[in-house]
């Protein structure tokens, strides 16, 4: 069973700064594509920032130059840098994976989300 483990949400002032991190866990899984998403209270759900397997990434314009969405291949993990936080970007934080693991003798692409982290930005 592969686990999607969101990390580093929390409370932070206006204009501060977080770091959040999405680690793949228990079976096999090589993430190739990644995105995090946010939702707040009485919002829909919408994409913030979207990594491919080359390592291109987009990002919504209510973040552009403020969020970074990053990769380690090696830690097979995914992060986001936000800066200059706004009280709007108060939201829960969702990673969605999309990769491959092993199913049987079979190599099958899979998505995953994580459970979410809570990101509360006020003074």
């Amino acid at each position: 069973q592969v686990q999607l483990v969101e990390s580093g949400g929390g409370l932070v002032q206006p204009g501060g700064s977080l770091r959040l991190s999405c680690a793949a866990s228990g079976s096999i899984f090589v993430i190739k594509a990644a995105g995090w998403y946010r939702q707040g209270p009485g919002k829909q759900r919408e994409l913030v920032a979207a990594i491919t397997s080359g390592g291109s990434t987009n990002y919504a314009d209510s973040v552009k130059g403020r969020f970074t969405i990053s990769r380690d291949n090696a830690k097979n993990t995914v992060y986001l840098q936000m800066n200059s936080l706004k009280p709007e970007d108060t939201a829960v934080y969702l990673c969605n994976a999309e990769g491959l693991t092993v199913a049987g003798t079979d190599i099958v692409e899979v998505t995953y989300w994580g459970q979410g982290t809570q990101v509360t930005v006020s003074s």
